[in-house]
């Protein structure tokens, strides 16, 4: 199955670069796994509603250009769906089987994610009410990626 995650923002610290590293080797006897980092927009710390729709929309536009007809679309969203990981590995193995040429999650900036995105998102995933920072969330995103296909498998996620 393939995989991408498309991230706005980009991981700089070696402690979260070496962590999704580890995933992403774990990951790769199981998914063809892709990841995108779209530059986040500059945006002052107070702006109008109008201001940030502009930066969302710029941010939007980079994201689409990564996005393929055939993509089923995750969006990570505070306000999606809640999941055990046995949940999410039912879920995973039920958008797999949909047909979507490639599984894609999308991680919004710090503004949040334009509307548009999250019209195609044909799952809203939420890892809970707390906020993450985005590096967090794409190293908890790898983890139950990697859970939930363990799970599926039937084989043990501790080594």
């Amino acid at each position: 199955m393939q995989v991408a995650v498309i991230a706005v923002g980009r991981v700089k610290e070696r402690y979260w670069t070496e962590a999704l590293r580890e995933y992403e080797k774990r990951l790769s006897a199981y998914v063809d796994l892709t990841i995108h980092e779209v530059a986040d927009e500059p945006a002052p710390e107070t702006m109008s509603d109008a201001d940030r729709m502009q930066v969302l929309r710029r941010e939007g536009d980079k994201i689409e250009k990564l996005i393929r007809p055939r993509d089923g679309i995750i969006l990570l969203d505070i306000g999606g769906k809640t999941l055990s990981s046995e949940a999410w590995s039912d879920t995973f193995a039920g958008l797999q089987s949909e047909g979507f040429g490639r599984l894609v999650f999308v991680i919004g900036g710090s503004n949040g994610i334009h509307p548009d995105i999250r019209a195609k998102a044909r799952l809203r995933w939420s890892f809970g009410p707390i906020t993450l920072p985005h590096q967090l969330a794409r190293v908890v995103l790898l983890e139950q990626l990697y859970r939930g296909v363990k799970i599926l498998r039937g084989e043990p996620y501790h080594k």
